[in-house]
């Protein structure tokens, strides 16, 4: 077992120091010689050196010395060393050093006499300490604070000695009598701490007899007041009323650090609603005073807890939690929206969402960089306001409307799928959002966004009016046709000529012209000179439509959704329009502009052409337009709409199960005992015992009271490291303890391998340092490592640990079997090969439903060795009605590809 070790000393590895050295400078007479050399000796004996020669050299010529540096080190060095045999008995040269820890006792230095009582502190040898018992006593009367308080801290570590109630029989009494006369908060602190550990009697006397001074005592005092009142109420439940009153009243400290334990602390003990509303504010009011957005962070995941199991107190605070949104941190922002969207009801969700609208407004103003994404955050919690709350959705819809033109593409989209979904939920919104769409949509730059408005622009537009304002609007932003000369794809193919010096044009005309050096040359010649090499100008985003400049950038997706759109509103235009002049003419200019779109696809003049998929849909457009039929009406103007609102009930259902999933059911026993509220005696009861004890009764009715508590808050200490399906999973238990981080991490391999020189690498940022790095180790298959790491903290600064687990991995085998089937139904042939290898499908039922002559889905299975294997089948129908594809098997073991592979081409031949 490794002896422990209660100081930490950095220094470089080198060469390490010689003793012969070290003795050297110890016996000299130079002070920074001896310091030095002293450090050396320090830094050897934590490196695990044994060095018992340079014993009787300190005792001879280190410890006369009056130095305070060189005494500092001096009792570092006697901390380190061993001061027992083998048998566990002290050493006999250790009664040297008693003379000078008496005499350091008693220096008239109150430094000296400080660090002596706190190196006592950690002695562990109970016949060094006992002749030093009649000095530490004496230490407690000194005049000086910072004696007084490390005495403090010397009585209660002897006293905890074994044996120790021995040494100091009187101990409790005389740092009681010490308590009532001190007046240095730092003393009192360390001596109620004695009395807290060592006689929790006389603390908790002490407490009540002093109760109505305790917003007076210092911020240490308190805290270890309320550590105190934590213990207590844990070993005796039926005594917290009368505690709570103290935390109450404590809610009223200066101290915010005071302020923030007394919450923690009231919600811990007491289910009142009373004290979880006074928390509850607490934490609010910090929220609010704290400018440290670590200190933020904390109090929100308090809120956070607290709204798990009292989201009807914090409904009420829920104003108060949103302002914080006035900090500038974006994870601030995240959770405090993350936490208000919880808490809305139908009596506040108008203030949340006229806040959340100022907010937006905000954001307008280019004063921060990050203003899209909180921009995008704040759309998409409005967006969930309006689908709990329909009747909210007209006071928010057309504000968000303007930012569909936002550069902040992502926050553009989210505002599109908004106004889809709204536009569907509430229909007498619809007119309201058309014509608000129809005046803004110039203004849309991404084509994404585009493509959504193009979509409402077709499946909303139902009068006459709209379907025109519709058309119009398209044709608008879609500019003057053709969208290129055919001078300039001549042009273009020449430029693609990289061994033609110029370009040449298809224009030619004979008639001389003045060139501007005063020679002739005819059209052609004038041509070439004046425009090489020849392109196509698209012109600026604010000069032209947006359509047309994002057509004319290549982006043909855009432009069959622009054809599917013009299709459908001629589609819905002849059935509004009486005159069939005007639908004739209308059908006439968009079948127009789907020609100038494939002729613009089909030529050089852009880098790429246009994809199949675009060019098919655009072509079906132009059929549909010159043969309309009754069906093809009834799939183009209504089956799309009703896959919309098949998809949002989908979406809706899904909301619903997960929110039953979260919902957490508590089960009692039905022999348990409850106690009646109405047949319990009320004196001496103020209001908050009285609800306590209600709520406590309803807890257990519920079964809501878990034995395991400590066991629940230590899994809420647990960070998961790795993913559940990851071959080595990793989890950490983290353990802060003063200035030191511990991480206790679990390995567990997770293969069917054994895995060698595993290492789990950490790194940190900021004022953090690993103190030593974890080993290789070696994990037989599905065996598990307990890893420590501690890590040092020198400062509050914000820090990161961060790392990677590196072990050797085998790679993945992958094989390939093509489709060979008489199977002309894709859905029965995937139905066949699941059946046929026992296969689990991933691929929801829902995306696999319709006909579109092609079908994608994924398999998975494993095997009673727990192999894994993941199947990818795609296929398509032929024109002939045959099926084609590829069936791709992966696995980590080559012999399950190889005989799935095998057993998939025999069963598809059996098929056939």
């Amino acid at each position: 077992m490794e002896k422990s070790c209660s100081l930490l000393v950095h220094f470089d590895k080198g060469t390490p120091a010689l003793v012969n050295e070290i003795k050297e400078a110890l016996e000299g007479n130079d002070v920074e010689s001896k310091i030095d050399a002293l450090k050396k000796a320090i830094m050897l004996l934590l490196n695990g050196e044994t060095i018992p020669q340079l014993f009787i050299t300190i005792i001879r010529y280190v410890l006369p010395s009056e130095d305070h540096t060189v005494q500092r080190l001096l009792l570092l060095y006697l901390e380190i060393i061993d001061k027992t045999d083998s048998l566990g008995k002290v050493l006999p040269e250790m009664i040297l050093i008693c003379q000078n820890l008496r005499n350091n006792l008693q220096h008239p230095n109150e430094y000296i006499r400080g660090v002596t009582l706190r190196f006592l502190c950690r002695l562990n040898e109970a016949e060094i300490v006992e002749p030093l018992i009649p000095s530490i006593l004496q230490n407690l009367e000194h005049r000086h604070p910072f004696v007084r308080r490390n005495a403090a801290l010397a009585v209660m570590s002897v006293y905890r000695l074994p044996g120790g109630d021995q040494l100091l029989v009187d101990a409790p009494e005389i740092i009681e009598k010490f308590l009532s006369s001190e007046q240095d908060h730092s003393s009192k602190r360390n001596a109620f701490l004695m009395l807290f550990n060592c006689a929790q009697d006389r603390a908790v006397n002490y407490l009540f007899t002093h109760i109505d001074r305790i917003n007076d005592w210092g911020e240490q005092l308190q805290m270890v007041v309320l550590e105190l009142i934590r213990k207590v109420c844990r070993a005796n439940k039926g005594e917290k009323g009368k505690y709570i009153k103290i935390i109450i009243s404590l809610l009223n400290a200066p101290s915010t650090a005071v302020i923030y334990e007394c919450a923690g602390t009231l919600v811990s003990l007491s289910l009142a609603p009373t004290a979880v509303r006074a928390a509850a504010s607490t934490y609010c009011q910090l929220l609010l005073s704290q400018s440290d957005n670590n200190v933020k962070l904390i109090v929100l995941d308090r809120l956070n807890e607290l709204k798990a199991s009292h989201r009807e107190i914090l409904v009420d605070l829920v104003m108060d939690v949103l302002r914080a949104l006035s900090s500038p941190n974006l994870d601030i922002k995240r959770k405090t929206l993350d936490i208000v969207l919880d808490l809305i009801t139908h009596r506040n969700v108008d203030e949340v969402v006229l806040t959340l609208k100022k907010e937006v407004v905000k954001t307008q103003g280019g004063e921060h960089e990050k203003n899209g994404e909180y921009r995008q955050m704040l759309v998409q919690a409005i967006h969930t306001c309006a689908i709990k709350f329909p009747e909210v959705a007209s006071t928010v819809v057309h504000l968000l409307m303007d930012f569909l033109g936002d550069t902040n593409v992502a926050s553009a989209i989210d505002v599109a799928v908004f106004v889809r979904e709204i536009i569907e939920t509430n229909p007498k919104l619809r007119v309201s959002i058309i014509t608000r769409l129809l005046d803004t949509f110039y203004q849309i730059r991404a084509s994404r966004v585009c493509a959504c408005a193009l979509w409402i622009i077709g499946e909303y537009c139902l009068s006459l009016s709209e379907v025109e304002s519709g058309i119009a609007t398209i044709k608008q932003c879609l500019g003057d046709l053709p969208f290129f000369m055919a001078s300039e794809e001549g042009e273009g193919q020449d430029a693609q000529k990289a061994s033609q010096p110029v370009n040449s044009t298809t224009v030619s005309s004979r008639r001389p012209m003045v060139l501007a050096d005063g020679t002739y040359a005819t059209q052609s010649a004038v041509l070439e000179t004046a425009m090489s090499p020849p392109t196509l100008v698209q012109g600026s985003l604010a000069s032209i439509g947006n359509l047309r400049s994002l057509i004319l950038s290549g982006d043909f997706f855009l432009g069959a959704v622009v054809a599917c759109t013009l299709t459908k509103l001629v589609l819905r235009l002849e059935e509004v329009q009486p005159s069939k002049t005007e639908v004739n003419k209308t059908t006439t200019q968009v079948l127009l502009i789907l020609v100038s779109m494939l002729q613009l696809g089909q030529s050089s003049v852009l880098p790429q052409p246009i994809d199949n998929d675009s060019h098919e849909r655009i072509v079906l457009s132009i059929r549909l337009l010159c043969n309309m039929g009754d069906d093809v009406k009834k799939i183009w103007l209504q089956s799309c709409r009703e896959s919309f609102v098949k998809m949002l009930a989908d979406k809706q259902c899904r909301e619903t199960e997960e929110i039953k999933a979260k919902a957490q059911i508590s089960n009692a026993q039905p022999d348990d005992l409850i106690d009646f509220y109405h047949l319990k005696s009320r004196k001496g009861m103020s209001q908050l015992e009285l609800e306590d004890e209600v709520q406590d009764d309803l807890k257990r009715a519920t079964g809501e009271f878990t034995k395991d508590g400590d066991d629940a808050n230590k899994l809420n200490r647990i960070l998961q490291l790795t993913g559940f399906s990851d071959p080595v999973y990793a989890e950490a238990y983290v353990t802060v303890h003063h200035y030191d981080i511990v991480l206790d991490v679990t390995v567990i391999n997770r293969t069917k391998e054994t895995l060698q020189n595993l290492c789990l690498e950490l790194a940190t940022m900021g004022d953090l340092k690993l103190v030593e790095r974890p080993q290789n180790y070696t994990l037989a298959p599905e065996s598990s490592k307990q890893i420590k790491a501690n890590i040092k903290v020198s400062s509050t600064e914000t820090g990161v640990i961060f790392g990677n687990i590196v072990y050797e991995t085998s790679n993945v085998h992958d094989r390939m079997v093509a489709v060979n089937t008489v199977i002309q139904d894709e859905r029965e042939f995937l139905d066949h090969i699941i059946k046929s290898t026992n296969m689990k499908c991933l691929t929801p039922p829902s995306a696999l439903e319709g006909e579109c002559g092609f079908l994608a889905a994924n398999l998975y299975a494993k095997s009673i060795f727990g192999e894994d294997a993941l199947v990818n089948v795609s296929i398509e129908k032929q024109a002939d009605g045959k099926l084609s594809g590829y069936i791709r098997i992966r696995s980590k073991t080559q012999g399950i590809a190889l005989s799935l592979g095998d057993k998939i081409t025999l069963k598809q031949k059996g098929a056939a």
